[in-house]
């Protein structure tokens, strides 16, 4: 982090069953053990009914508070399409969006009350220009055999905004909250993450 007292603001957003708890505490952990003060905040809807699920997640010399101000996001990972739209508007200007590219439709599309928008990455793109870019984290997954290390590889892609922090720091919270079964799969993901930005 180039200026070692600015606070770093990093919004999470999901749906229950995505991961995204999981992806905050691999930050935490990695950010806490490289010296930063870690505040974060959960909020689940219905998360186990495919509501959304976010995460407050602020980093930094100190830091006070785990809530960022509506319009103060540096960044915002967001491990569905929608879920990113949703939030769009907290990001600053100048904030930079990683967004997985997969759809879950929510429970009004599935009813036929409305359709799910289908130039989600488009718009991105206009407003955001050169700040957004889209990871197909669950094909990525899936071409390692779990989906549900969708939520690593976007952890892998997210990493590489932060070069003063190496690779095996994120190896090392990743096995060291899960199962060590686990630790082979979600290895390959975070690195394929980092490859596919």
């Amino acid at each position: 982090m180039k200026d070692s007292d600015k606070t770093v603001n990093i919004f999470l957003s999901g749906v229950g069953g995505q991961g995204t708890i999981l992806a905050s505490d691999i930050l935490a952990e990695v950010f806490i053990k490289a010296g930063y003060d870690v505040k974060k905040a959960e909020v689940h809807g219905m998360a186990q009914r495919g509501g959304d699920v976010t995460t407050h997640f602020r980093f930094g010399k100190k830091v006070y508070s785990p809530l960022i101000k509506y319009g103060d996001v540096d960044f915002l990972l967001s491990f569905e399409l929608l879920e990113a739209l949703r939030y769009i508007n907290w990001v600053k200007p100048e904030g930079k969006i990683i967004i997985n590219k997969q759809k879950i439709f929510p429970p009004a599309v599935n009813l036929g009350q409305m359709k799910y928008p289908e130039d989600v990455e488009e718009l991105f793109k206009k407003y955001f220009k050169d700040n957004v870019w889209v990871v197909d984290g669950q094909g990525i997954a899936r071409s390692l055999g779990n989906i549900q290390a969708a939520n690593v590889v976007l952890v892998g892609a997210f990493s590489n905004f932060f070069p003063e922090i190496k690779p095996e720091q994120f190896i090392e919270a990743i096995k060291t909250l899960l199962a060590p079964k686990l630790h082979d799969l979600n290895v390959k993901a975070f690195y394929e993450g980092r490859k596919a930005l």
